[in-house]
């Protein structure tokens, strides 16, 4: 589709310099487009390209001026970029009905305009709200409930008595409900104990590629309103995940955490059980967290990378540290016994 520029300064809330009527047809970065296209210039140094692009609009911050050019001035060039995108590029959609070679249980709920792909089964007294879309090859088992308009991709597997909210958009591979993580031993075996819980998503979720979201052992495994992860996700058994959290590739969370809302998890963070991650609190790539981090910390702990020869030569000085912090110490105690006022002169 194509749209004239004083349409998109009205969808965006923008005000328009330049030509009214140029018409845009797509979108792309700064750096790719060309005339026809649509882009977006930020602060620092995407303004520093604009000279450059060869777009027939760009969306600027507000107070952004280039008689030359066609600009849209904004306060958040990045999110009307999104918002344009989304109209240019609109997210195709199945035609609606239920293919042959679906398997739909008895008693099942379906709402107006729901897409069934190749190869779907759906367990019985599944309830699914209007527009809801199953891509091929998608397993909804008993008593699952899916909001309207949300989308799943192919080879999901939503297992028994799950809730996903509304406009979620589950991306391929990921399983939801598997079993937590729960055994007892006795006599040197490991006895399951069985996961009788759920797990709830609410709306507004987006669920990234090859997640795995345990079902609780009791109650609920919880991810909020308007959470977002990536691909390669694990979410423990009784783990609740704070609204509009960000949860990056491969994070691993241990059962019974709960991490506030408006938190950032960055890649592979690994989080231990039975913790709180505070509302706002980041937490850096690669770290490992073993006690609660309060609302707003940033914390971090990944090795920076360094020489391979000074890593080696680090190895071997890493299991001494106790001993060293020992030595350390006996050190600090004998000098500040010399410095004191009352030591014996030498």
């Amino acid at each position: 589709m194509s749209m004239p520029l004083h349409q998109i300064e009205k969808l965006v809330g923008g005000r328009l310099c330049g030509q009214a009527e140029c018409l845009i047809h797509s979108a792309a970065p700064i750096g790719a487009a060309e005339p026809g296209q649509i882009t977006f210039a930020e602060k620092g140094p995407g303004l520093k390209r604009l000279g450059q692009t060869r777009a027939s609009a760009v969306l600027v911050p507000s107070g952004t001026t280039d008689p030359e050019r066609n600009l849209i001035e904004v306060d958040n060039p990045r999110l009307a970029f999104a918002r344009v995108v989304a109209t240019l590029h609109p997210l195709r959609r199945p035609a609606p009905g239920c293919h042959p070679s679906a398997v739909v249980g008895q008693d099942c709920r379906l709402g107006a305009n729901v897409s069934i792909g190749a190869g779907v089964v759906i367990g019985d007294r599944v309830t699914l709200g209007d527009g809801v879309v199953l891509h091929p090859l998608v397993v909804v088992s008993d008593d699952v409930t899916i909001g309207k308009d949300t989308i799943v991709y192919p080879h999901v597997s939503i297992l028994e008595r799950c809730i996903i909210g509304e406009r979620a958009i589950i991306h391929s591979g990921t399983v939801i409900g598997s079993d937590g993580y729960g055994f007892v031993q006795d006599g040197g075996r490991h006895h399951k104990i069985n996961q009788i819980g759920i797990v709830r998503i609410d709306d507004d979720v987006e669920i990234g590629a090859n997640n795995t979201i345990d079902r609780a052992a009791f109650g609920e495994t919880w991810v909020q309103t308007g959470v977002k992860t990536d691909n390669m996700v694990h979410i423990a058994h009784n783990v609740v995940v704070g609204a509009h959290t960000l949860l990056v590739a491969q994070v691993g969370i241990s059962g019974s955490t709960t991490i506030g809302h408006h938190a950032i998890l960055a890649g592979q963070a690994g989080i231990s059980g039975h913790l709180t991650i505070g509302n706002g609190a980041i937490v850096g790539p690669q770290t490992g967290v073993g006690k609660s981090v309060p609302d707003g910390q940033v914390v971090s702990g990944g090795i920076a990378a360094m020489p391979h020869r000074t890593w080696l030569r680090l190895q071997p000085i890493l299991p001494q540290l106790p001993d060293l912090q020992k030595k350390l110490r006996d050190l600090e105690k004998r000098l500040a016994a010399l410095e004191s006022p009352t030591a014996p002169d030498v």
